[in-house]
């Protein structure tokens, strides 16, 4: 049965107050709903049957609007509100006890000052409406590295989103009691849970706050129903509060994509990346190798493509899991050039947020170049490219991971896979060269912490303005940035078998303005280099910033590049690294004692030879 198909005649979803075999989760549902004071209760347990009828309420009441059931089958669209279409990263909080392990990259508020501003909001706020109590795991259910979640939300479509991105429903509801009634025999607390509390509110931008409070594994947030503000075990969860978890614990969360790379001889070599978003994460995870490579017998899994936690293996290795079972994807841009794979994956069974339609109800946005056009944009209103564009730049598909015709079965491998590159880039225009690897593991750390992009629609504020996006996990790291590169550096033990760690930049321009570099599946030429270093078999230049490919190192058949890109995409650039050192150096001082010793020593050792 599909998972999104849907009978409007059928009648709307029953309310179930069963609850849970865990008192202390009993307990906080009950908090929750004597605060917020809904109609109904219902506890999701992710059934075939409560999806079709929470699709039919919603069609009801015009939260999703049916897609063409010929080209777009079992597909929805929702409009969120005009005001309500990216993260507010000005309005989310790191709630610590001591502003200090929020640090300066968090917005901070006192435990006790945000929960009683949140909670006012939150006072009576579900009248009139159904509370959903969501169990989900991040990860395979039956993974040790997968950590569980309940969101109460008063959103169905929350609740139809949950269904695609997290493993949702019963048997993340038998894992959550499991785990607290054996934490509870042990003498410890019941609810090791992250617990999410969710309303739309009034879709008021004056009222409108994400709290995060990493010390009880709690996340509040109000007045949005945009993805990442209200789809609670994505940004929230698997980001910012189990970035926190991770550090205790001894293992990564981290903004990055998984992809396998299978070489002619049957190898498969998994890399994760770090871009912020809305900078081809999805493209490079859904690669499709050029025609040489794939008459060759190369082959691309994708495993994840936003979303990877790595814990260290017995074997010295680090071994990640996509905690997602889904795709929240950028729809803009996404294209049979760009993203076959991607395209091909949202064909039938997905939501659409905020995209165009045209004359025969098909989801259109920028980019698609499908040779239709349309004749409704994102509001709902008709289509006047004088009035902005037809989908919301930050438009939205949600859909199963597992329909992606290069989906990886080892996503569900409960063990993870070995990680053997780490790959950090992001949007440069100039300076930063196609790819190089880092000299070693603290290099590789500073070469994250230093990374900077151009801001993308993901986020409000000035898109294109130059940032530093440590590890891409600026607006999502849940503690101190300090705190988090010592975390990081804390991996290179005796006996450990790090990844190799490089830097890309496929958007360096020419003179004119424009790309250099092909990218999209072009870009495995560049992964083909990473593999070969990781196996001792690849040449390389070495310079200050670490080590390029030097002419020859990688594939370019059938790629036309000119003198000038092959200067500046392979180049190095001294007296411009010179100065991107002194502004990394400010950066990192700026964190104050906290910063590790041993990466401002690896800032100057870098400055130091720049000098030269």
């Amino acid at each position: 049965m599909n998972a999104l198909s849907s009978d409007a005649s059928k009648s709307a979803i029953h309310p179930s107050a069963s609850g849970s075999s865990l008192v202390a989760l009993n307990r906080w549902v009950a908090e929750v709903a004597a605060l917020t004071r809904p109609d109904a209760i219902h506890w999701c347990d992710g059934s075939d049957e409560e999806s079709e009828a929470l699709i039919a309420q919603m069609q009801a009441d015009g939260t999703l609007l049916p897609l063409n059931p010929d080209t777009h089958p079992g597909s929805w669209l929702h409009r969120s509100h005009p005001d309500d279409v990216a993260r507010v990263e000005h309005l989310t909080f790191v709630c610590t006890s001591e502003q200090d392990d929020a640090g300066p990259n968090n917005h901070w508020m006192a435990p006790a000052e945000a929960h009683a501003k949140i909670d006012a909001l939150f006072d009576g706020c579900m009248r009139g409406r159904t509370m959903y109590v969501i169990p989900y795991c991040m990860g395979p259910i039956d993974s040790p590295l997968s950590r569980c979640g309940v969101e109460i939300t008063d959103s169905p479509y929350v609740v139809a989103n949950m269904r695609l991105m997290t493993r949702m429903g019963a048997d993340a509801l038998a894992r959550i009691e499991r785990e607290g009634s054996g934490q509870a025999a042990r003498g410890g607390p019941a609810d090791t849970f992250v617990k999410g509390l969710h309303s739309i509110g009034e879709l008021d931008p004056e009222r409108r706050f994400i709290m995060h409070f990493p010390e009880e594994l709690t996340i509040k947030s109000y007045g949005s129903g945009y993805g990442g503000n209200a789809l609670l075990g994505k940004k929230c969860h698997a980001l910012r509060i189990a970035s926190y978890q991770a550090r205790s614990e001894g293992w990564l969360a981290e903004h990055m994509l998984i992809v396998g790379i299978e070489n002619p001889q049957g190898e498969t070599h998994y890399v994760a990346a770090a871009f912020p978003s809305a900078c081809g994460k999805t493209n490079l995870a859904m690669l499709i190798p050029p025609e040489g490579y794939r008459r060759d017998g190369w082959k691309v899994w994708t495993v994840g493509d936003d979303i990877c936690w790595m814990r260290p293996g017995a074997d010295g290795r680090l071994y990640a899991i996509n905690p997602e079972a889904g795709y929240f994807g950028v729809a803009p841009g996404t294209s049979a050039k760009s993203n076959p794979n991607a395209l091909e994956t949202i064909r039938k069974d997905t939501i659409f947020t905020n995209v165009g339609l045209t004359a025969d109800n098909q989801p259109w946005w920028e980019g698609l170049d499908n040779g239709q056009q349309p004749v409704t944009d994102w509001r709902g209103n008709p289509y006047d490219p004088a009035k902005g564009p037809a989908a919301h730049p930050n438009a939205r598909f949600t859909v199963s991971a597992k329909q992606c015709p290069s989906w990886s079965p080892m996503a569900e491998d409960p063990q993870g896979v070995p990680i053997s590159a780490i790959v950090f880039g992001g949007r440069r225009a100039s300076l930063v060269p196609l790819v190089f690897e880092a000299r070693d593991w603290t290099h590789g750390v500073l070469v994250g912490a230093a990374m900077g992009s151009e801001t993308t629609a993901a986020a409000t504020g000035a898109v294109g303005v130059m940032r530093r996006d440590p590890m891409a996990m600026k607006p999502f790291c849940g503690y101190n940035f300090a705190d988090y590169f010592g975390h990081w550096l804390s991996f290179d033990t005796p006996g450990a078998k790090l990844p190799k760690i490089f830097h890309v930049n496929w958007f360096r321009k020419g003179d004119d303005g424009r790309f250099l570099w092909p990218g999209f599946g072009d870009n495995l030429r560049v992964l083909e280099w990473m593999i070969g270093r990781v196996r001792g078999e690849a040449g390389g230049v070495e310079t200050p910033i670490g080590t390029l490919p030097a002419a020859g190192d990688l594939k370019l058949d059938g790629i036309a590049l000119s003198e000038e890109a092959e200067a500046r995409l392979f180049g190095f650039e001294q007296a411009g690294w010179k100065a991107e050192f002194d502004s990394i150096g400010e950066y990192l001082d700026g964190y104050g004692s906290r910063m590790p010793q041993a990466l401002k020593a690896e800032q100057q050792r870098i400055a130091g030879l720049l000098a030269d």
